[in-house]
Parts: structure tokens; sequence; C-alpha cells
């Protein structure tokens, strides 16, 4: 299915956030009043305008319950922005002359809201929504989410835990032997067997758990034409083996290069190094003949083996990492007994006029109207006045899933079509002349890194960006500069702003610094968003970032611009506590860091292990699987509080977990009333949680999930399961 985290979102805003995939999503999402949209009347529309979401809009079509030819059940809410995958898969689909109908938040306690539409006659097309579902409803303490902005009035809790699975079991109830294809974040990213932090062990392919017939995964459109035009020809998604960008069950013995290690696979097969094809053709698949590989993963058994599980687990991920391009990835397959999950090789990366047909399909860019009296959609804010400029992240950060999901090639939009979107937002209700974010999953990213991406695919074992920029790497800002330039000089556009990540080492290393000027004078709202991430080598190491002497230069770069062009503008640098290969000493010294730039960070985050990241597999497994070395995992709870802490050391609520902390890590020459000291002897008076706890540290000692020691009892319960506040059985 199509990638379920909005395309344009605000740098690592409260609603969302690119490297979310990767395991960094805010902690503290804003709530109440924060939340409240304003001016609902400019987001009503009218309902025929949206596709059928109940009984009565089948009528109104002349249709009928079992008339639809796919249905979509989806965890978020309805919108119908590009930015949602549903609305963007199912747009494309009518286009194709497809009759598609939505169930969003299906009530999940029975079947029958599941069967509101009908019997679909090719298939349900099922998705958690744009966040793995146990991210959007608990912390990364473990605490229930009393918030959610993809949910009408940003209301938390109307998705079920494990949305995939529970979604399909409800579904096989409501209509034996039906077809079912999932996909989405939540089902792209947990397509193999994945260590899921929630529940502190492995769990088998989501493809495996939730029965379902087929798993695509990825940016899905393409495989999405392919397996209509197949389903329409009378044949049953189970049996669909030949499409890149999907993940299918069969036998051990129909496995491709069954009996023959590393064989090709059957000549006929899709091959994702074939022609791309086009998105306004009819979508059948191509058969390109080409010969693949195929790969064996270590299976369940040894996954879960004590002795050696996590180890294997390293060196699985480190294969599912390398074949993430469709030019050069090869057949993956993982064994489970008897039968087996096989991964098709990627779709090709979309470029131009594909991408500038599915964005300019009719949306009505706004939710629909059944929510107008719950307060509507927050998430549709951010991006109804934004423009997806391009796909895919040669960023390579390890706790970013995209390299996993999107791929590491660049595709992107053309300029005419960007135009042609700016001029249409002008004209919706509510619109003030400024486009709010023109860019992606890395602003300043609109092409192929490289021209070798382009013939032969990304480089399996060697990164664009890291440890040193490649040598074939090409860095030119013109194209961007060239859009953003148009996009300013539209009637009606009073500013552009841009808000996705920037990434500042990329942008150093151009020739040209115009870019940077242009970007102050022009595209920057007082405050520009930046993700130094941490500063100690280890640490930045194994995050895949760049040394802090890169970012002290961008630092210097920027303030000197903007002295030049008589602007007060700022660097809202952010930073991820506990991630691993950072230890406690790593959180003093960002601290001290902190200290001598004399401001507090606005944006902490504390690691959150999700699925599909180079960095989660770290956590779990105790090594980095790019070069199987041992890395440092903080896992203790009390630790993760200590490290969070130092890293808002002024914060009063703070001060004994941040003196714990000096005193565990022999610096206690920075307790005291120098100026090099981080806290003072003795806790301030101001109230707080740790001052009303009467002098005595605040209780931090359960340990977290990760390698070593006994599991983790979950914090959000006394019985070490997460809590469950919602009803319906438990998966």
């Amino acid at each position: 299915m199509h990638k379920t985290l909005p395309l344009i979102v605000g740098a690592r805003n409260k609603i969302s956030c690119w490297p979310f995939p990767g395991g960094r999503v805010d902690e503290g999402w804003p709530g109440g009043v924060a939340w409240r949209m304003q001016n609902l009347s400019d987001y009503r529309a009218d309902r025929s305008h949206f596709l059928p979401t109940h009984s009565e809009d089948l009528s109104r079509c002349g249709l009928a319950p079992g008339d639809l030819d796919f249905i979509f059940v989806s965890g978020d809410a309805y919108v119908d922005h590009p930015s949602f995958g549903p609305a963007l898969l199912g747009r494309m689909l009518e286009s194709h002359g497809y009759r598609v109908g939505i169930i969003a938040q299906p009530s999940w306690g029975s079947p029958q809201d599941f069967a509101r539409l009908g019997r679909p006659r090719l298939a349900f097309l099922v998705s958690a929504g744009n966040m793995d579902s146990m991210v959007a409803n608990y912390t990364v303490a473990g605490k229930p989410r009393r918030d959610d902005a993809y949910s009408p009035g940003g209301e938390g809790g109307r998705r079920p835990d494990r949305a995939t699975l529970v979604y399909c079991t409800r579904i096989r109830e409501a209509f034996k032997g039906v077809d079912i294809v999932v996909g989405g974040i939540e089902a792209s990213l947990r397509r193999f067997a994945h260590y899921d932090f929630w529940a502190n062990k492995m769990r088998r392919s989501i493809l495996v758990d939730s029965k379902a017939d087929l798993l695509v995964y990825g940016m899905g459109e393409r495989a999405m034409l392919e397996i209509a035009a197949e389903l329409s020809r009378g044949r049953r998604a189970a049996d669909l083996t030949e499409i890149a960008g999907t993940v299918y069950k069969c036998r051990a013995e129909d496995a491709p290069g069954a009996g023959a290690n590393g064989s090709a696979n059957p000549p006929g097969a899709t091959g994702a190094n074939g022609p791309a094809g086009s998105l306004g053709a009819t979508g059948g698949p191509r058969k390109t003949g080409a010969a693949r590989k195929t790969v064996s993963l270590p299976d369940w058994d040894t996954l879960q083996d004590k002795a050696r599980g996590k180890r294997a687990y390293a060196e699985s991920f480190r294969e599912q990492h390398r074949n993430t391009d469709g030019l050069n990835a090869d057949i993956l397959v993982e064994a489970y007994g008897p039968w087996v999950v096989v991964q098709n090789p990627p779709q090709p990366t979309l470029f131009g006029d594909e991408l500038d047909h599915l964005y300019e399909l009719p949306y009505t860019r706004t939710f629909h109207p059944d929510y107008l009296e719950l307060g509507g959609v927050p998430a549709v804010e951010e991006v109804r006045f934004s423009l997806v400029s391009a796909r895919g992240c040669f960023g390579g950060c390890s706790f970013c899933a995209l390299t996993f999901h999107q791929g590491r090639r660049i595709g992107a939009r053309s300029k005419e079509s960007l135009l042609r979107e700016a001029r249409l937002l002008t004209q919706l209700p509510g619109f003030k002349g400024y486009i709010h974010d023109v860019g992606g999953p890395t602003a300043n990213f609109r092409a192929p890194a490289c021209e070798h991406q382009g013939k032969h695919g990304v480089c399996k074992d060697k990164q664009c960006l890291f440890p040193d920029a490649c040598k074939q790497l090409k860095v030119d800002h013109t194209d961007y500069r060239d859009v953003l330039r148009a996009l300013r000089q539209l009637p009606g556009i009073k500013k552009v702003f841009v808000r996705s990540g920037i990434r500042f080492d990329y942008l150093l290393l151009d020739s040209d610094q115009s870019f940077l000027r242009e970007l102050c004078t022009h595209h920057v709202s007082g405050k520009l968003k930046v993700a130094p991430e941490h500063i100690t080598p280890q640490a930045l190491s194994a995050m895949g970032k760049p040394g802090m002497k890169v970012y002290e230069k961008f630092r210097r770069a920027f303030e000197k611009v903007n002295t030049e062009i008589g602007s007060k503008q700022f660097i809202v640098p952010y930073f991820i506590s506990s991630h691993p290969g950072t230890t406690l000493r790593d959180a003093v010294a960002l601290a001290e860091y902190f200290r001598d730039q004399g401001g507090t960070p606005e944006q902490v985050q504390d690691f959150y292990p999700t699925p599909g990241t180079v960095a989660t597999c770290m956590y779990y497994t105790g090594i980095d699987p790019r070069n199987g070395k041992t890395v440092a995992v903080t896992t203790e709870y009390a630790e993760k509080a200590m490290q969070r802490a130092l890293l808002q050391f002024r914060d009063p609520k703070n001060y004994r977990r941040v003196r714990e902390a000096l005193e565990q890590t022999g610096r206690t020459d920075l307790i005291g009333t120098g100026p090099k000291c981080l806290i003072r002897p003795y806790p301030p008076r101001t109230p707080g949680r740790d001052a009303r706890s009467g002098g005595k540290p605040a209780k931090a000692t359960k340990p977290g999930p990760g390698p070593g020691g006994k599991p983790a009892k979950h914090p959000a319960s006394k019985s070490g399961k997460p809590r469950q506040k919602r009803s319906g059985r438990s998966y």
C-alpha cells in the first residue's frame, strides 16, 4: 500500500515527522485547546465529492453494497488529500475505472462495521493508518496517548492496537474467503520477522500473523495497479507471486530458487529493473524475465534461538537493508517451518510525469464532512497548503526507516506540476497566501545522488553521505532553487516556507552557497529546524550523522548570512537521547554543550525503537548490523530518564535525575555554583515533581526491554503488558 506518513510536514512537527518510521516521534503530543481546529467552515466540502463511505453514498452513486471493486479499511479518519495513502491510492484506482470505497476507523469490536459497503468484487485493502498503530496509541514510556492527529477532534483511542491484525480478523469474520491485501507503514516495516518493542520480543512477519493474502510494501502505486489488473482477470491475491513491491507466502518447495542455492527466479517473473511503465496506462504487470538471485534469510526458529538469535537477526536485517532498490535488489526468502515468506524486489522509483499524475488527481484536500461536528481532523492543517516536491532519501540516518520503506533513490515532481498545484491551493478556502512547505523526506534532495544510481541502483554497502560524502555525489541546489523562485512569483502567494528537514551537510558541500542566502532571505519563518542529533563521535557514528564540526560550520554560515541580510533568525536543533551507541557520559557531554551555548533545546526526544530501522536492530541485538560490531545500548529505564533529564538540565523537575547522572559518571565537578556547573549543590525551591517527593530521587528503576538482563515490565502497567484501555481482543 501507499506510504502512510504525510509526505509534507513541518520538520519534526507535532503531527508527524519524517524520521518517525525510524523511531523518532514526539513524546509529548499537543492536546486540548491546542488541537482545536479553527475556521472549520473553510474545510467544508460536499460528501458527493468523496469516495463512498456508507451505504447511502452507494445509493447516491447508483450502486448497491457489493458493487465496489475495492474497499480500503484504514486506521485513520478519511482525509481526501494525497498525503494520506487510502485517498491517493483510491483516487488512482478510480482514475483507472475501478469502483472504490473507504471504511475509515471502523468499530472493531465486531465484524458488523466492516460489512457496511458489502463484499468487494476484488479485494479489501487494509492499512493501520499514517502511523504504526502502536506508536499512535502509546508513548515511548508505554503510556496511552490521549491525542491522535489523524482522528476526528484529535481524540486518541479510535484505532486498535496492532490495527492491521485486528482489521484482517474482523474482515475474515464478516466475509469468508474474501481476498485481503495489507499495506501501509505498519505492514511495510513489519514485512519480515522483526523486533517488537511493545511486546519486547521478536514477532513473525505481519503477513503470517494477519493471515492476509498479499502484502504491498513501500510506495505501492505501481504494485497496486498491477494487482488490480490481475485480480480483474480472475486471479486470486494469494496466487500473485510475480509482482514487484509485494511479499507473498508459499510452500517451501514452491519458493524461488528451491533446491538450488542462489538460483534465479523463474523466467517471466517481474523484474524491477525493467521499463518503468506509466501510471497513466492500464497498469498490467511488466514481465521482463530478468534474473534475480534468491537469498535465504535466517529462519524463524533461528531468530528465536536464545544463543544465536540476536546475531542472526542483525545479519538478517543487514541483508534486508542491502536490498531496497528496484534496480539491484535480490529476492529474499524467510522460512517458517514448511512455509516461506518471499519478498519480491521493490518497484522502481516514480519520477516526473508519474508523480505529477498522482498528485494532480481530483482531491477535495480536506476531511470528510462527517467529521465537521467532531472538530475536524488536525493532521490536515499542516499538509493542506504544502507541496510534495520529492520522495526518497539518501541521508541514511540509523533511526529512520525511509531506506526500508521509500528507498534511497530520489524521485521528484516537475516544476510545472508544482506550479499547477500551487495555483490550485490559492483558490482553496482559508488560503492566506502562505505555502507551508515545499519538500519531502529531505527538502533539498531533488535528484538521485549520482548518475550510477540511475543505471545500477544505489550502492548496497556504501552510504552517500556517511561517514564521508561519496566522491560520486552530485551536489546541486539549482533545480530546487528554481522551483522556489517560481512558486513565490505566483499571484496570490506571499511567502513560501521550507519546513521539511534540510540536510545541512549536503548544503555545505555545494560550491555555490547562494542557495543558503536565498533560503534565509525568502523561505525561513524566523526559525530553521535542523537535526544534528548529538555531539560525540561515537553517538553520531551510530546514528549515521556527520560530525559536530560540520554542524558548527553550518551554524556559523547561517548566522553570517542572516547578519548580512539584516534578519534575526535562529536555528532550532533537534537532539535524541538514549539512542543506541550513546552512553550516560555522552549525555553529560551534550549537556555541557548546551551549557556553553547558553540555551536549552526546544525539542528532545527519547529514542523510540520502531520496526524497520538500523537503530532498532541495534537496540535489540546490541550489534550494529552495518558492520557486525558491538554497540552500547541504553535499556534501563533509570538511565534513559537520566539521559533525557541531562538534555534539559535547567528544568527544576530534572534536578534529582541530573545529580544522580553526574554522580554515577564521576562528574561531580559539574555540581556547584561555578560558571561551568550544570546544577547547584542543593535542589531548587521551585515546586515540581521531584521537589514534592521530599528530596528523594525520582523513582526510575525498572529495566527497559533490550539486550541483557531480564525482560522489562511495560512501564504503563503493573502486569508488564501495555495497558489496554480499548475494548476488543488483544492480538
